[in-house]
């Protein structure tokens, strides 16, 4: 896969960033919108469009939210799409339920919509989706803290570091699939919060960011000052838990857990701050993204999802220096390796 990239033009639109790459090229062209355009997830994400896009002649426009949750801003960009006659949408949705008119809009229209690695709700709003298993990413990191934690799993403190209060799909399935990793009955497993296991301390939102995280991890602190296992929806959520922990000399002793793959996650398991991540790999996801519109474009053919699952399965792999027996995981120095960010 080609990774060099092309300049980016920035425009300072009011609903979000823009650049554009590649030729225009007999009407092709597609758009891509990231829930911000700062976290290194959605970075990667847009240089794997872009390098892809220059790659076909196609024209890409990307925009962003101003913050993770920032749904007003992707609806605004999806009109702006249609509008510019796109053949087809990536979207990482911050509203996986409130962005599903906009998105029917754009489809009725003509529009190949591909969710990436968020599946919208219901899954099937979307044309397809490319993303990664979050149910087993979630899950991966559950059973590698039960199997770490051993008999003590049973007494657990553990604290859940969720993104929004809208509850997006990667959110449930990263939460869910970690309880069910780590022997927790999620109960409804489409929702969070209706769980009665004593070892669940509370969830808190961090917004997927590094201060929410922080924010995030000393409200639970207050509420238990026991914590020993901290759940995180992301890698930059994980530093800032990791952060509030060391300000009240409480950072040994508690494992936190992760899901991203982010160069700076990987660097940051390998120094301890966590435990483990599940790795996943964004800028497969949108280069295939791309491909996927050029050949709907050309052919008027639509993806078709990986056998036996309702989506496209772009791959998810474990990372930590510490394996669990019965878990499987890839070291350090391999996740490194297929890092980004």
């Amino acid at each position: 896969m080609k990774t060099n990239l092309i300049g980016a033009t920035l425009g300072a639109l009011a609903l979000g960033v823009v650049f554009s790459s590649g030729a225009h090229a007999a009407g092709v062209s597609a758009c891509l919108i990231t829930k911000t355009d700062t976290n290194p997830f959605f970075v990667k994400m847009k240089e794997g469009a872009e390098a892809k896009a220059k790659e076909l002649g196609v024209t890409l426009k990307s925009y962003a939210g101003k913050i993770d949750g920032d749904s007003e801003s992707q609806v605004a960009a999806i009109e702006t799409c249609i509008a510019d006659g796109a053949k087809g949408i990536l979207i990482t949705a911050s509203d996986t339920k409130g962005i599903v008119p906009a998105v029917k809009e754009a489809r009725d229209a003509g529009l190949l919509v591909i969710a990436l690695d968020t599946p919208l709700d219901p899954i099937d709003a979307a044309d397809a989706t490319f993303a990664t298993d979050n149910l087993l990413a979630g899950k991966l990191i559950g059973q590698w803290a039960a199997a770490t934690l051993g008999d003590k799993a049973k007494d657990a403190k553990v604290a859940f570091l969720d993104l929004t209060p809208a509850q997006p799909s990667v959110d449930v399935m990263r939460d869910q699939g970690f309880m069910m990793g780590f022997g927790i009955d999620p109960k409804d497993p489409t929702k969070i919060g209706d769980e009665t296991d004593p070892r669940i301390v509370g969830h808190d939102i961090t917004n997927g960011n590094e201060e929410g995280g922080r924010t995030a991890m000393e409200n639970l602190l207050q509420k238990n000052p026991n914590i020993n296992v901290v759940h995180t929806i992301n890698e930059p959520a994980a530093a800032g838990a990791y952060e509030a922990l060391k300000s009240v000399g409480k950072e040994k002793g508690v494992l936190i857990v992760s899901v991203d793959g982010g160069c700076p996650g990987v660097k940051n398991v390998q120094e301890g701050v966590i435990g483990a991540t599940s790795q996943q790999y964004p800028l497969m996801m949108a280069a295939l993204g791309i491909e996927a519109i050029k050949k709907f474009a050309d052919t008027g053919e639509k993806p078709k999802p990986t056998e036996g699952k309702n989506f496209f399965d772009t791959g998810v792999s474990l990372v930590t220096d510490k394996p669990a027996k019965g878990v499987p995981s890839i070291s350090v120095a391999d996740g490194l390796k297929k890092c980004w960010g």
